[in-house]
């Protein structure tokens, strides 16, 4: 099944909420009440939810475990997908500490940095590399998700050493527009975009 972009962004959000009702004894959950919490059209959450393929019921809602393990099949969260970090920085090593991707199927299990001192340690519990056998490791542990937080100016470089060694997609934090295979997918975070943004709507509603 094929989605747009919006719905992809609001399913983890719906998980994210469904988990937590769960783990508090919640069986059951208003599509109305979950529009409500998220600050939602409901119209758009109940849409949302039909096309989980669960069935709500009257007075009720949705069951829960239902709704979750089918949100988790829609955005693969229910199969692990491997993964590499290049870049240990303050931002790589938050994004390696972050406890939220192993519940969204993605598992970080290499670090690579091209300074000694962070390379043959461990971090969250990921083994930190040398940047010079990124792709020999890449291609032995069949990662297929790249994630980029090196400087700009190495962005390239570094980008082609992980599809050399597999990676099918790169989930790019640096400022550089890279240039690969039309095949490898390429979804660039720009923080200095998302900050513009945020402080222009600040500035609006002042």
């Amino acid at each position: 099944m094929t989605f747009g972009t919006p719905i992809l962004e609001r399913l983890p959000l719906y998980l994210r909420v469904l988990r937590e009702w769960e783990v508090a004894g919640q069986a059951y959950a208003s599509g109305a009440v979950i529009a409500q919490v998220l600050g939602l059209d409901p119209i758009v959450v109940r849409k949302d939810l039909a096309r989980t393929g669960v069935r709500g019921t009257p007075r009720k809602g949705f069951p829960i475990p239902q709704l979750i393990r089918s949100i988790e099949r829609l955005i693969g969260a229910d199969t692990e997908m491997m993964a590499v970090l290049a870049g240990v920085g303050k931002l790589g090593s938050a994004l390696l500490s972050y406890p939220g991707f192993k519940k969204q199927g993605l598992r970080i299990a290499a670090g690579f940095d091209a300074a000694p001192e962070r390379c043959n340690v461990i971090v969250a519990g990921t083994p930190i590399f040398p940047v010079n056998v990124l792709t020999e490791t890449t291609h032995r542990i069949g990662a297929t998700l790249g994630i980029l937080t090196v400087p700009a100016e190495r962005a390239q470089r570094v980008a082609e050493q992980m599809v050399t060694g597999g990676i099918r997609a790169i989930w790019n934090f640096t400022p550089a527009q890279l240039e690969l295979p039309d095949e490898i997918l390429v979804q660039r975070e720009d923080l200095a975009v998302g900050l513009a943004v945020l402080l222009h709507r600040m500035r609006e509603r002042e």
